[in-house]
């Protein structure tokens, strides 16, 4: 008989056996079904993060578990010396998916927009012709792209960045959500891409004012720049459309995808652009072991379907107006949150507290207790993202655990 673990246990097998480099909310979870998450002493919990909007279509969907087990009996990996049969209907699914000529298919959101960077960099050299390691990438404030060394050269997040030097050159930042400050940087001759997030995510849900979007990406045009779009976290239907550019028709000219791209069920992610950019990526000059195996291939494309054959970004977009509206009518009631912000069914609330403060810690403390999962973001800000299966019966009843428990708060 297998002894059952506690969540004492696993937590302490963690901290000891690990790298520190996570501090997770203190709950063990063993199970996932849906909308809800179940820890290994059986209690139940509504998932409000959806690890970080992997889990866009439900905890362990059963058609896309379903195409994982089939093609891992059958063929997970070649690497890319040999051609399998599932990459290249893979390869023509997405494209056609996203409206584009090509992909280059890669694991993990940063591994995308590191492939990005070199695409825009190559890019600007041999098609531009800005000269060889003079190309500048303009970049936001409050970014987050990815933790790798190039990435982290261009955040301001001293957790990300401090002591990891020497740092990557060729970034210019600027502020986000604001236009005039792009158009001068775009002034420079050396500029080759605008690299951003169409809602920054880690920073707190900060949804730029209506028409930046259109704006940046005219101005990049205007400037024969490559307007390039990091929707990990924001694409696959999270904000009420298949991506957050589509809020303003906007079509980026390179388009970065991770996370829910699999459903949470396996690491993927693409780079996708047209015949016009990516025809810069020669043999041997790009690649990935793991990018655009058999299992990822088969994964991604279930995971896509029910996106569409669900209508999940109907649904996200329905539920969201539904979310703010509720918890904007609470605020009116409380000192405690000052703001709610979001699209769809990405969402933040503002905790009226310094950003040092561990009131919004705690307040996700008091909601995992009563039975619903966040998590903080700079310090006072809790970021909403449930999966986006939830009926509306579900958010009502989300709603009325978060309210309760913020109640419990005083300012």
């Amino acid at each position: 008989m297998v002894r059952e673990m506690t969540s004492e246990q696993a937590i302490d097998l963690e901290d000891k056996y690990g790298a520190h480099n996570y501090h997770p909310l203190p709950v063990v979870l063993s199970k996932g079904e849906g909308v809800y998450v179940w820890d290994v002493e059986g209690e139940r919990y509504f998932d409000f993060l959806s690890a970080y909007s992997a889990v866009n279509q439900g905890h362990c969907h059963p058609k896309i578990v379903g195409a994982l087990t089939e093609q891992a009996q059958k063929l997970t990996l070649t690497s890319r010396a040999f051609y399998n049969d599932a990459l290249g209907e893979y390869e023509k699914y997405i494209t056609e998916y996203f409206g584009f000529d090509k992909v280059l298919p890669m694991n993990t959101g940063a591994e995308a927009v590191e492939t990005a960077i070199k695409l825009t960099r190559k890019w600007a050299y041999e098609v531009k012709g800005i000269p060889e390691n003079e190309a500048k990438i303009i970049v936001c404030e409050n970014n987050f792209h990815g933790r790798t060394t190039t990435i982290i050269s261009f955040s301001n997040d001293p957790d990300a960045q401090k002591n990891f030097g020497p740092y990557t050159a060729g970034f210019v930042k600027i502020p986000y959500n604001d236009i005039d400050a792009l158009k001068e940087a775009l002034k420079d001759k050396n500029v080759a891409g605008l690299l951003m997030e169409p809602i920054q995510g880690e920073a707190g849900v900060y949804v730029p004012q209506e028409g930046f979007l259109k704006a940046a990406s005219a101005a990049c045009k205007a400037a024969g720049v490559l307007f390039v779009a990091d929707e990990v976290q924001t694409g696959i239907a999270r904000t009420g459309k298949l991506l957050a550019c589509d809020h303003e028709g906007v079509k980026p000219d390179v388009l970065i995808l991770g996370k829910a791209i699999s459903g949470g069920v396996y690491p993927v992610s693409v780079v996708l652009a047209n015949d016009d950019i990516m025809h810069v990526i020669k043999p041997g000059q790009h690649g990935s072991t793991f990018g655009g195996n058999p299992l990822a291939a088969k994964v991604a494309m279930a995971a896509l379907d029910v996106i569409k054959d669900e209508k999940l970004a109907e649904n996200a977009e329905r539920l969201g107006v539904i979310f703010r509206e509720r918890i904007n009518q609470f605020i009116a009631t409380t000192e405690v949150v000052s703001l709610v912000r979001g699209k769809g069914l990405l969402n933040a609330i503002v905790i009226n507290d310094s950003e040092d403060s561990s009131t919004a810690w705690d307040i996700c403390v008091a909601l995992k207790e009563n039975g619903l999962l966040a998590k903080p973001t700079h310090g006072n800000i809790i970021r909403f993202a449930p999966p986006l299966v939830m009926t509306e019966e579900q958010l009502h009843e989300c709603c009325d655990i978060i309210i309760d428990t913020i109640k419990a708060f005083k300012k």
